[in-house]
């Protein structure tokens, strides 16, 4: 695969993975509306562990912090650690038991089109919106419960949607909830983390049984730049957060939602 696809690809799915967005539904738009080669499996997976890379570094603290609490629960222990680690692994249930729900019966495929897509955009765009305007900021990570965690894994797993953006999603329920902006941020990437490590397990199986090793060199470009460009997207839309609400993102997703819209139906 030429440079400029690979690098086009590591950009595309490093800023729009985190940002409320739909990292999904614009990699399923670039060779939808580019005529562009699909990536292929090898790629996806690639993409996937880069932008887990920069999220993991970013939240490092945090993320030890998870670590150290599935340590304690092994251990019997309860505590703030183990209530995090307890909750990332229920948060992430729901969206691993839909994700193979949608597979085995093929309705995934079937959600995979540019209509879809448009209005996923728009709808779950303007759902952000709402709870972020009337959304309370009492809660932090610290009052993060396993109901909480349970019931943002239900809203991760609409994410499946593609339009829908994992991320968005995740901010919107946590908003809902009571969580201020940057809490509702953070509790949403780390929440990826799991989740990307679960997809790019699926993804692998797909790997099994066939020479993939020239495509090495490919899937090496595609993650170092996807790790670049999701660790520069996380660092700005973090401190942004601090001073400027959700509405900059809704605005382009109504705006590509209506193109999309136009471009299917006009």
């Amino acid at each position: 695969m030429a440079l400029w696809h690979l690098i086009l690809l590591a950009l595309v799915q490093g800023v729009t993975e985190f940002l409320p967005i739909s990292s999904s539904g614009h990699l399923i738009l670039l060779p939808s509306l580019t005529g562009m080669a699909d990536q292929g499996t090898a790629l996806d997976v690639a993409l996937h562990f880069g932008t887990l890379g920069a999220v993991i570094l970013y939240f490092r603290d945090e993320v030890a912090r998870a670590l150290r609490g599935y340590v304690g629960l092994a251990g019997r222990q309860w505590g703030p650690d183990e209530r995090l680690a307890a909750g990332l692994a229920v948060a992430t249930v729901p969206v691993i038991v839909a994700g193979l729900l949608l597979t085995i019966t093929g309705l995934n495929d079937l959600l995979r089109s540019v209509a879809v897509i448009a209005w996923a955009t728009i709808g779950f765009g303007l759902l952000l919106w709402w709870f972020d305007r009337k959304g309370a900021e009492t809660k932090t990570l610290s009052d993060w419960s396993l109901g909480q965690a349970l019931r943002l894994g239900l809203w991760q797993a609409v994410a499946l949607i593609p339009g829908t953006s994992r991320s968005g999603i995740c901010i919107t329920g946590a908003r809902a909830m009571g969580y201020d902006r940057e809490e509702a941020a953070r509790i949403a990437m780390l929440m990826s983390i799991p989740t990307i490590l679960a997809s790019a397990a699926l993804l692998s199986l797909d790997l099994a049984g066939g020479d993939h090793a020239g495509q090495l060199r490919d899937a090496s470009i595609a993650a170092g730049f996807a790790f670049l460009a999701a660790l520069a997207a996380l660092a700005l839309m973090m401190r942004l957060l601090r001073s400027v609400s959700f509405l900059p993102y809704v605005i382009y997703r109504i705006v590509l939602g209506l193109a999309l819209l136009g471009y299917v139906y006009l």
